[in-house]
């Protein structure tokens, strides 16, 4: 892609998406399954279904599609379970959430989880490895992190 080639968001979506074989609804689903086996171990659609605020007909039909795709196995009414390629893949996921949340919670943004979700499905790994060393430089950092706070604490003000 060339650097003066503009596209609208769903343009740069399809771009991506078509890097990728899941949707981010699918990404969704593999990030909630990988959270879960953290956790829990196994795990049911309907449990994954009211962990997803979805129906449990919804959560069936991308459980097929996931296993479809190599990345858990699934019993009809029984547990769903991550295949390694899932666990890896689930955990670069929550990897990638936990980034983006991060990043958020620094800059004391509002609604968190909402724009964490709108965000992480539409950023690439470089950008999301500089966010990262991003991260750990004010972590590491404290005392730039307070200069930080302070300067965008004086912007917000002078900003009609």
């Amino acid at each position: 892609m060339n650097e003066k080639e503009f596209y609208t968001v769903r343009g740069y979506q399809l771009l991506e998406q078509n890097k990728s074989s899941l949707t981010p609804a699918m990404e969704d689903y593999l990030e909630m399954i990988y959270r879960n086996s953290l956790q829990d171990g196994n795990l049911r659609i309907n449990k994954l279904a009211e962990l997803l605020n979805v129906k449990a007909s919804s959560a069936s039909k991308m459980v097929q599609k996931l296993g479809e795709s190599g990345f858990l196995n699934y019993e009809k009414y029984g547990n769903v379970m991550l295949t390694e390629g899932g666990k890896e893949f689930g955990e670069f996921l929550l990897r990638r959430h936990r980034i983006i949340e991060d990043f958020l919670r620094f800059l004391e943004c509002d609604n968190i989880l909402a724009q964490t979700e709108l965000i992480e499905h539409n950023i690439n790994t470089y950008t999301l490895e500089n966010i990262k060393i991003l991260n750990d430089f004010f972590t590491s950092n404290q005392e730039i992190a307070d200069r930080f706070k302070q300067y965008k604490k004086r912007m917000r003000r002078s900003v009609p």
